[in-house]
């Protein structure tokens, strides 16, 4: 089904009805793709504390240069959004044939970072069996890398035109193969050498290639994309489409980055306080993880609608469609924290055996609660703003809130300030993020007001014909 809005009534049911069908295959899709850095951490946990703290910096660290890559890639969203919108299918394999390109050219950034962590390691006084834990680790993520750029591109395109639920069967090929893969070449079952937390790594490369061949697949096979002609007169690298896909994408990119930096390098900056207390963040950062899901779902359903609604020049559609996305966020916020808050004991206790992990990870959950409820508003927010193709601002907005606010208040606030000098803590940084979140919501709350009563001050609703 292509989810376009210009055949949609506008209607609150309506509206919330398409941001659901567009949203569950994607929460789907991204909880099995979480699901897969859960196992890592229970498998790596599993083989040993050493290798638990080196895949939780080294998936930090991966996860950080990854959504800077694919946050970028996710212009292909927005800009196939608005042809969807204006109905100029003709457009579409173009915009996506460019996408594939720029995922190809990040391969190189990409890979470099993921070969040189070394100098955050050392910055961060990561205790050197740890760091080469977590570098051999990244090194076998690498290898990954370019199947999964151009799988998210892929991924990018199916949610602007309104197909999600692929992607959803194709998480699930995936984590059900990287689960007992990433076991066996962690533990050397089935006459394997033993590879501890590097495993986790190797088997994260193996499935994203997995990934890539399914989605190509897929798109070749499939008789519902054969009206966009996708590899009809297929395009070289064209500078205008791609300067167009990075001014765009490029900020959007540097916002995912910022804020999931600011978070996952908390993993980082608090690795002197023990492998313990990098564990038990770890720990409490894969809740988070798994709570994210849900607002990044709702997030890009927004931003697929917004961005139809502005093709379309439905403004009035547009701002009731980020307005409505919003507050299903947060309804879905406050349901998952109550149940998080009653069931935070047993779910600890599986995720680790170490009764030192088990402390610092619960001590965390309250400000998990607050993190969570304000980061699916501000989530939303932002991805309605990319809706409208504003990033720019939004931007400034991250670096300063989750930079400024989120990570180095938090450092201070760990191992600075006067009540922590003689016993810091890491949760100093969930506190610091909990208010980083706190005024991302109300500036991006404000700054997507802004921009929706412009466009319908200035140009009024145009009635589009029905199909």
């Amino acid at each position: 089904m292509n989810a376009s809005i210009t055949s949609s009534p506008s209607g609150t049911r309506a509206i919330v009805g398409q941001l659901l069908h567009l949203a569950w295959p994607i929460l789907i899709a991204q909880l099995l793709s979480m699901g897969m850095m859960v196992a890592d951490t229970v498998i790596a946990g599993r083989y040993g504390t050493e290798d638990l703290a080196g895949v939780a910096i080294g998936s930090s660290y991966y996860i950080s240069v990854v959504m800077l890559l694919t946050g970028t890639l996710q212009a292909v969203a927005p800009t196939i959004a608005h042809h969807v919108g204006a109905r100029r299918q003709e457009a579409i394999a173009p915009a996506l044939q460019q996408g594939f390109w720029l995922a190809l050219l990040l391969v190189v950034p990409g890979v470099a970072l993921m070969l040189s962590p070394g100098w955050l390691l050392e910055l961060a006084s990561v205790p050197p069996a740890v760091a080469a834990k977590a570098s051999d680790y990244l090194a076998a993520t690498a290898l990954g890398l370019p199947a999964l750029l151009l799988y998210r591109t892929f991924y990018a395109f199916n949610n602007a035109v309104g197909r999600p639920r692929v992607l959803m069967a194709i998480s699930a090929i995936v984590m059900s193969t990287h689960i007992p893969l990433a076991w066996a070449l962690t533990n050397g079952a089935f006459g394997l050498a033993p590879l501890g937390g590097m495993g986790c790594g190797l088997s994260t490369a193996i499935v994203n290639w997995l990934a890539c061949a399914c989605g190509f697949a897929y798109l070749v096979l499939n008789p519902g994309y054969r009206p966009y002609r996708l590899f009809h007169a297929w395009q070289r690298p064209q500078r205008k489409p791609l300067g167009q896909l990075l001014r765009l994408g490029l900020p959007m990119g540097l916002s995912t980055f910022i804020d999931i930096s600011s978070f996952t390098l908390i993993a980082i900056l608090a690795a002197r306080l023990g492998t313990e207390t990098v564990a038990g963040h770890r720990v409490i950062a894969n809740f988070t993880g798994m709570i994210y899901m849900l607002p990044l779902s709702l997030s890009i359903a927004t931003m697929v609608l917004v961005g139809q609604s502005a093709g379309a020049q439905d403004w009035q559609r547009a701002q009731r469609t980020a307005r409505l996305g919003m507050k299903l966020a947060l309804g879905f916020a406050l349901l998952i924290g109550a149940l998080l808050w009653a069931l935070q004991a047993p779910l600890v206790a599986f995720s680790s055996a170490d009764p030192g992990v088990q402390a610092v990870a619960l001590g965390l959950v309250v400000w998990l609660l607050l993190y969570q409820a304000f980061d699916a508003l501000q989530t939303v927010a932002a991805h309605a703003l990319r809706g409208y193709k504003v990033t720019l601002l939004p931007m400034v907005v991250h670096t300063l809130c989750f930079w400024g606010i989120g990570l180095a208040g938090g450092y201070w606030l760990s191992f600075h300030a006067p009540w922590r000098i003689d016993a810091p803590s890491v949760a100093g940084f969930w506190q610091a993020c909990v208010l980083a979140t706190l005024v991302a919501t109300f500036v991006f709350g404000a700054m997507l007001r802004a921009v929706a009563k412009r466009h319908v001050a200035d140009r009024p609703l145009q009635t589009q014909p029905t199909r």
